[in-house]
């Protein structure tokens, strides 16, 4: 089995990865950003995904395992000896275990650690190029009581689109700009940046007292020091993913007065735990289906392996869903899918240890040949 868990491991990643490469190129051709610091941000990215792509390996890798073992007769070999399918139960239940093991290593302390280092290193280059702050299209909040939209940036000419500015540096005044255009401009100091903003309105809100004044402009000139915003002290607010498991966990004993935040703690808690040992439920399942497909080829063992992975997944997001609208406690919502597919799979091997095998509905025999059919024509081209 480790041999096609390591085959899927490194292909699932790199699929993943893949998902990632417009935004490298992004920023490597417009934002002129350090290859070093790209590479690193990539690699903060690999817990989230092996977060997912190790399960599917797990099952993938036994499934297609027990397939050839059986399209080459072997499981009737063991049969005729003598042997039930319980007696190769242990083997997979070890893999299946140092499949959990590692993944709640990856879980508990990798996520946490990629997610907010990705989030320190994106400030960090936000902080040394404005250039990163300003991508199109995204609220861009990187820079300290600065938070930037616009719609659309010319790198060549730094012309700027539907510019939208929250600036909060003046205390108790909180400044929204907005502009339909504007320009990027570089003082002869390198550290200091000045957006130049035409025709637009500014809005100050006074905390202190309440008051509001507007402002509308000819051209607007806002400076942003990024040297100084480097020797701040300035703080990263963590999000409930971005908290180690401690730290997590204390912050749910001491309360917390909203419910859907409280309810959202809770489910990456129990998130941490529910997908490494979707390693054991994902495994047990595939056992059984790769001991009864004998007729299968190992493209539609490995189609299938996803299929089966994104109905967890698909549950697992139901989970997610039911449990932000407070309609299911957050256990329920995160361990319904380990407990649905081991079932199943426990469910599966005591047919087949009883000669009794399950077959899939037609329906999804077909979907799953029609998938295998076209992942082999994609290879083969």
């Amino acid at each position: 089995m480790i041999s096609p868990f390591v085959i899927s491991l490194f292909f699932l990643t790199f699929v993943f990865l893949m998902t990632r490469i417009p935004e490298i190129t992004n920023m490597v051709v417009n934002y002129n950003a350090d290859l070093s610091a790209i590479l690193l941000m990539v690699g903060f990215t690999l817990p989230r995904f092996l977060e997912f792509t190790l399960p599917m390996s797990v099952m993938i890798s036994i499934l297609l395992t027990f397939m050839r073992m059986s399209g080459e007769n072997e499981i009737v070999a063991l049969k005729g000896a003598g042997a039930s399918l319980y007696k190769l139960l242990p083997p997979v239940l070890v893999f299946c275990l140092m499949g959990t093991l590692l993944t709640l290593w990856v879980t508990v302390f990798g996520v946490s650690w990629g997610k907010l280092s990705l989030k320190k290193k994106s400030v960090e280059l936000a902080r040394s190029s404005i250039d990163l702050a300003l991508q199109e299209r995204q609220f861009n909040a990187q820079l300290k009581d600065i938070m930037i939209y616009v719609s659309h940036v010319d790198m060549k000419t730094k012309a700027l689109k539907d510019v939208f500015i929250e600036d909060k540096r003046a205390q108790g005044i909180t400044s929204i700009s907005t502009a339909p255009s504007g320009k990027l401009i570089r003082r002869e100091n390198e550290s200091i940046y000045t957006i130049r903003l035409y025709k637009g309105m500014i809005n100050q809100v006074n905390s202190d007292d309440n008051s509001v004044s507007t402002i509308n402009f000819g051209h607007y000139d806002i400076n942003i020091d990024l040297a100084a915003m480097q020797k701040g002290p300035g703080t990263i607010k963590k999000d409930f993913d971005e908290l180690s498991l401690g730290e997590l966990r204390g912050l749910i004993r001491e309360g917390i007065e909203n419910n859907a935040r409280r309810s959202e703690a809770l489910m990456v808690f129990h998130e941490k735990f529910s997908i490494p040992f979707a390693c054991l439920s994902l495994g047990l399942l595939a056992f059984p289906l790769g001991v009864q497909s004998m007729s299968l080829r190992r493209s539609s063992g490995f189609s299938m392996g996803i299929s089966f992975f994104l109905l967890y997944y698909f549950l697992l997001a139901a989970g997610w869903s039911a449990g932000e609208t407070g309609h299911y406690p957050p256990f329920i919502g995160m361990w319904l899918p380990d407990l649905i597919m081991g079932g199943a799979g426990l469910f599966l091997l005591w047919r087949n240890a009883k000669e009794k095998p399950v077959r899939l509905p037609r329906a999804i025999r077909q979907t799953l040949a029609v998938i295998g059919k076209q992942m082999t024509r994609k290879v083969m081209s």
